[in-house]
């Protein structure tokens, strides 16, 4: 039987992935909800064919854009999840267990966030990523800085509970596309980080996407996962050079020189 939960998914030309998104939840929730921002690849047929209610924005930054799709959900809990997520059977299991005596405790839940890639999970690369993901209605915000949003419950002495099971995270299709998308957010973090009234210089130029690097690499043990590890490691590396060459180029500039 379906749960008293929501999923909200926000999604924009998806295709290749919010099916294996909704699949994994169609039997645990009593309502999907994709809250979609200008898709033209097929997406919204996608999600209409397997019954999913389909709500239309602009995109506002991912921020408010997932506290729209929170705020669209009727469902007393809702687990939020990104268009290239799925929930594994796991997963899948303990939040059913979560539910087995009727309504939970916990009023907010986290779960491990593993990326894959070509079908292969990085054990390593980013562990343990846990993200607070199911909650209940009314109990939490979206909150963080674009683009690290985070699921922050109301009351801040809450402790999510952690859930067993994996949320798999489709994120990297060729490390070459990834590279894009994190110069892209390395860039959406300069601009947060500026008008915040943030500054970076040569000495983080060259400390921090080191550190990003020597993190992955040594601390989270990435090599352990063979090659696609040393090419995650190098991503962070590159997504933080990104942001301090955003920022410093954002500093310099003057009102003229400012891209648009």
């Amino acid at each position: 039987m379906p749960l008293p939960l929501s999923v909200a998914i926000v999604c924009r030309n998806n295709v290749g992935t919010i099916g294996a998104t909704v699949d994994s939840v169609r039997d645990l929730a009593a309502e999907i909800v994709a809250l979609d921002n200008g898709s033209t690849d097929g997406t919204i047929d996608l999600l209409r064919s397997r019954h999913v209610r389909v709500e239309h924005t602009q995109w506002l930054g991912h921020i408010r854009t997932k506290q729209l799709a929170l705020e669209a959900c009727r469902q007393p809990w809702i687990l939020s999840l990104d268009s290239d997520e799925s929930v594994q059977p796991d997963l899948a299991e303990s939040i059913r267990r979560a539910f087995a005596s009727g309504e939970p405790s916990a009023t907010a839940m986290a779960v491990r966030r593993v990326v894959y890639y070509r079908q292969r999970p990085l054990r390593h690369a980013w562990q343990p990523e846990w993200r607070t993901r199911l909650v209940r209605a009314g109990s939490a915000r979206w909150a963080g800085r674009d683009p690290h949003d985070v699921l922050t419950p109301a009351d801040p002495t809450v402790r999510p509970l952690r859930l067993d099971g994996v949320l798999r995270h489709d994120s990297i299709s060729t490390f070459i596309e990834f590279l894009h998308k994190q110069v892209q957010y390395g860039r959406i973090s300069a601009d947060e980080l500026h008008a915040a009234g943030k500054r970076s210089g040569p000495l983080r130029l060259v400390v921090s996407p080191c550190g990003a690097f020597l993190k992955q690499l040594i601390v989270k043990r990435s090599f352990l996962d063979g090659w696609p590890g040393w090419l995650a490691a190098s991503s962070a590396c590159i997504a933080s050079a990104a942001k301090h060459v955003a920022l410093i180029e954002l500093v310099r500039a003057g009102p003229r020189d400012r891209a648009p």
